[in-house]
């Protein structure tokens, strides 16, 4: 049975999330530079890099670049904005990552894109892989959003129009879960076109917990980023920040 991310990251993500812009991406990676304090040449992991937006900034930034992701077409994109080359781009599972142990200064989950599965042991062997590659003392950054505020803020239908397409989503918290149902119509006829989004609404406790059970240790918590104070209730995010301890080998 295929996985409904094996199915979303498509040509058709392209034009849903056509909104989310490089600049967006660099003042967000200038915020996290910040919390890294990274030196020029740091070896930097973007786990399910997508598009390569933050890889790219990254990249320009100084640091040495490696972005994984499991579609296709997404690193099809990302490799052609890539024009000098800079990036490393690889196609993988991020529950089985082809990179030795030790390997990055840093890696960084970003984008809500954790929570894809069904079973919690299958997002512990995610932070599992995020402790290997790390070096001692590696930093880690995981932006995952916050389940009070998503609960709180959830909008239920939109619908848009993009390209000759209409763009209708339609959102519920449904078993832990947060869900989302994509459906694009050509408005010049064809039959629509339905994808499903799945993401586990992990709280900051049971979050903290499969960290720690890994082995990472979480040093702050951002609500956002423009260094807000993380607010369980308030806060749109959880953004994750810590450390692969020294004494772990």
């Amino acid at each position: 049975m295929t996985e409904w991310y094996e199915e979303s990251f498509g040509e058709d993500y392209l034009l849903v999330y056509k909104h989310r812009d490089a600049q967006g991406a660099a003042h967000e990676v200038q915020k996290m530079a910040s919390w890294l304090r990274l030196w020029a040449g740091a070896k930097v992991l973007d786990l399910c890099c997508g598009m390569g937006r933050h890889s790219l900034a990254l990249s320009e930034a100084g640091y040495h670049v490696t972005g994984i992701d499991l579609s296709d077409v997404l690193l099809r994109e990302a490799r052609q904005l890539d024009q000098d080359k800079a990036v490393t781009w690889i196609a993988s599972d991020m529950r089985h990552l082809p990179v030795e142990d030790h390997e990055f200064d840093a890696v960084l989950n970003l984008f809500t894109s954790f929570g894809y599965f069904t079973r919690d042991e299958e997002h512990i062997k995610v932070l599992q892989q995020i402790c290997r590659v790390l070096k001692p003392d590696g930093q880690f950054i995981i932006d995952f959003l916050n389940p009070a505020y998503v609960e709180q803020n959830l909008v239920p239908e939109s619908s848009r129009e993009s390209k000759g397409q209409r763009i209708d989503e339609r959102r519920k918290i449904e078993n832990g879960y947060v869900k989302k149902e994509i459906i694009i119509t050509d408005l010049n006829g064809g039959e629509p076109r339905h994808y499903n989004e799945r993401v586990k609404l992990y709280t900051y406790d049971a979050f903290k917990s499969m960290v720690e059970e890994v082995g990472l240790c979480i040093e702050q918590v951002h609500g956002s980023y423009d260094d807000e104070e993380y607010d369980p209730e308030t806060s749109p995010r959880m953004i994750f920040f810590g450390r692969r301890p020294v004494e772990q080998r």
